[in-house]
């Protein structure tokens, strides 16, 4: 008798634009119901609750993960997406179990098929971010239990959440400008709205850089949900024919433009992305690489003809090569600048995470 197939998330091509949204909405209802009561100073009806257990259940997240541990397979190093998960388990109750590459016995003395079944008995779900995509293929297909892919050589859908929900918090920066008589008490330029999830207008989204596994996930995303992509890279760096062969099944291929000229990539865009150009294992690549990317720097001048009000998004970690990081120059500056989305964005690594997790 075949075994049922858990719920896998292997990329969100695997999830309809109802379900995307949906994960979207209940991370920003976690992270306003959550956060506020994380800071070093929580709110007065907290601290001042004489019923502490009431005050207690009112700060805390859904339990769901009460008694539950979540196995997280890491063949690879990594900051945003292990602080992402054991922070979020530890917020619903449940445990997190980190197995790296040097803990454990998969793919040395044991088959990734053993050792997932045995994973499968002890855990309620497994966090697996791997090195080729074939490994978490395998692991999915004999684990019992749920597995999420936190990142492989070919997808990244935990990295796009993160990023949708950013562009959600930010949508005012993205919408017509109000009449001039309520323009000025209205503006909030740069600041999230953080009490109600803003409806995201149609974006123009380009990509400029190498074309991995982000990008591959924005491929199977952004069209789907009403956004244009425009991506600049070098012919010999675009997606493999499997991406490609996905975008086109979704039919998202008819809402991405493909460029060599970054600067025509950019024209009139709302938000411009990159990604490191030299990832985990291509270091022998590097002179290479950068001198394909040349020109591919993102930088103000770049952007010129993008939207005014552009802003700017990287998964990190980032390198100078990629985006420009100058201080003294404010007006080159993009990386630690006003535009750039990038560290809310690696927080809501976070919030988006836990939305899985329920």
């Amino acid at each position: 008798m075949m075994r049922p197939r858990p719920p896998h998330l292997m990329t969100l091509a695997d999830l309809s634009p109802r379900q995307i949204n949906h994960v979207i909405s209940h991370a920003h209802y976690l992270k306003t119901r959550t956060k506020p009561w994380l800071g070093p100073q929580p709110p007065s009806e907290f601290t001042s609750n004489s019923d502490g257990k009431n005050s207690i259940k009112k700060r805390l997240p859904p339990q769901s993960l009460f008694s539950k541990t979540i196995a997280l397979l890491f063949s690879k190093r990594s900051t945003r997406t292990r602080l992402a998960s054991e922070t979020s388990i530890e917020l619903l109750g449940g445990r997190a179990l980190f197995l790296g590459r040097e803990d454990i016995q998969m793919g040395v003395n044991e088959t990734v098929r053993d050792t997932t079944h045995i994973i499968s008995g002890m855990c309620q779900g497994i966090f697996a971010r791997v090195g080729d995509h074939s490994e978490i293929e395998e692991i999915a297909k004999w684990a019992d239990v749920p597995v999420i892919n936190a990142l492989s050589s070919l997808w990244h859908p935990t990295q796009i959440l993160a990023g949708l929900l950013t562009l959600h918090e930010y949508a005012p920066a993205f919408k017509p400008p109000p009449p001039k008589s309520t323009a000025q008490e209205n503006k909030k330029e740069s600041k999230p709205t953080v009490s109600k999830l803003s409806e995201l207008p149609p974006l123009t989204i380009a990509y400029v850089g190498d074309c991995a596994n982000v990008l591959h996930d924005m491929l199977v995303t952004y069209p789907r949900l009403g956004h244009k992509m425009r991506v600049a890279a070098p012919l010999q760096y675009r997606p493999p024919k499997e991406v490609m062969d996905r975008v086109k099944e979704l039919g998202c291929d008819e809402g991405i433009e493909w460029f060599e000229d970054p600067e025509l990539a950019v024209r009139d865009a709302n938000v411009v992305v990159t990604d490191t150009w030299i990832s985990m294992g291509q270091e022998a690549e590097k002179a290479e690489r950068l001198k394909a990317f040349e020109g591919y720097q993102v930088t103000e001048k770049l952007c010129k003809g993008a939207h005014p009000d552009w802003k700017f998004m990287h998964c990190l970690p980032r390198k100078p090569d990629e985006v420009d990081e100058e201080l003294y120059v404010y007006l080159l500056q993009v990386f630690y600048g006003p535009r750039s989305l990038a560290f809310q964005e690696a927080e809501n690594r976070k919030w988006t995470t836990m939305a899985l997790f329920e």
